[in-house]
């Protein structure tokens, strides 16, 4: 069973930027797409970022220019650059497969964003 430990988060005031980090068993992170998810306050667990196997990358439009998801496969770890973060930002943030596995899914980090 597939297992993601995520962390990096914190509090930051609007602007800043923070890290991520998915540290994933086994070698899953080099042989499939991986993504980080969000999931706000009272809403759904959504999509934010994703790399695939080839090193390809997409973003959700609202974070598009701000964040980076790269990828250590000696580590087997993905991570999320976060840069300008947006009080809409704050969220707990998970790594999984694209597409997700059930679970597989971790505790989160917590990211909120502040003044």
């Amino acid at each position: 069973q597939v297992q993601f430990v995520e962390s990096g988060g914190g509090l930051v005031q609007p602007g800043g930027s923070l890290r991520l980090s998915c540290a994933a068993s086994g070698t899953i992170v080099s042989m499939r797409a991986m993504g980080w998810y969000r999931q706000a306050p009272g809403k759904e667990r959504d999509w934010v970022a994703l790399i695939t196997g080839g090193g390809t990358t997409n973003y959700r439009e609202a974070v598009e220019g701000r964040f980076t998801i790269s990828r250590d496969n000696a580590k087997n770890t993905v991570y999320l650059q976060m840069n300008s973060l947006k009080p809409e930002d704050t969220a707990v943030y998970y790594c999984n497969t694209i597409p997700s596995r059930p679970n597989s899914w971790g505790q989160g980090t917590q990211v909120t964003v502040s003044s």
